[in-house]
């Protein structure tokens, strides 16, 4: 499964296209503009955007060009322009992958898998800490090989922490990687988050296993 996010503007493709990747098995989101969809995809932090490109504020190209300057997200682009000089456009401008219109579901499931492999291959997929281990691209936790029931949130959380593991991570950090809000937001949400974390692994902040508070610093996350 991944996190799908679709900007389309045409309610029937849009409708339609979402229907098919959640029936296999992906979470799916979407908007009808560019602007609404770049601050979903920034807030969301989807595995995987199909960008359309003929926008009713902005054209696709433009907005790939704004999601590439805050996001590696894998962006596939859906285009009917099927000359040459766009395609070699898109992929200069940041672009994954590409299908044209008209497409079937088949042909974007099957193109959604690639990139996200690609991603895999390129920046590793698991993480271990002692029992405690994460496939990022498959977005599974396991600990002493049971599995994880975590949130988004909390995932992607465990991963920032993981990845920094044996070095103190911030509040400020964690609202900056995990929230996208570099610039403030509340520790409050921070806090709700490690406190659900560590109740499915097994730990409190007063009998921790593998998060360690550093007061007045951050968190650590450390084997046992």
């Amino acid at each position: 499964m991944a996190r799908v996010h679709i900007v389309e503007d045409d309610a029937d493709i849009r409708r339609l296209v979402a229907a098919a990747l959640a029936r296999a098995g992906h979470d799916v989101e979407s908007s009808a503009t560019a602007m609404d969809g770049l601050s979903q995809i920034v807030s969301g932090a989807p595995d995987v955007v199909v960008l359309d490109l003929g926008l009713p504020d902005l054209d696709g190209a433009e907005l790939l060009r704004m999601v590439r300057a805050v996001s590696s997200v894998p962006v596939i682009v859906a285009t009917a322009r099927d000359d040459d000089q766009s395609t070699v456009r898109l992929l200069d401008a940041g672009a994954d992958d590409y299908v044209i219109k008209p497409y079937s579901a088949e042909n974007l499931e099957a193109r959604i898998r690639a990139v996200l492999r690609r991603a895999s291959e390129e920046t590793g997929t698991e993480l271990r800490v002692a029992e405690l281990v994460i496939d990022v691209a498959g977005r599974e936790a396991k600990l002493d090989d049971m599995s994880l029931d975590l949130s988004p949130k909390e995932f992607d959380l465990l991963v920032l922490l993981a990845e920094r593991a044996g070095q103190v991570v911030s509040k400020r950090d964690m609202l900056a990687e995990v929230w996208k809000e570099p610039y403030g937001g509340s520790e409050r949400t921070v806090d709700v988050h490690l406190s659900s974390l560590r109740k499915k692994l097994g730990e409190s902040a007063s009998d921790p296993r593998y998060l360690h508070t550093v007061h007045g610093v951050g968190i650590k996350l450390n084997a046992p």
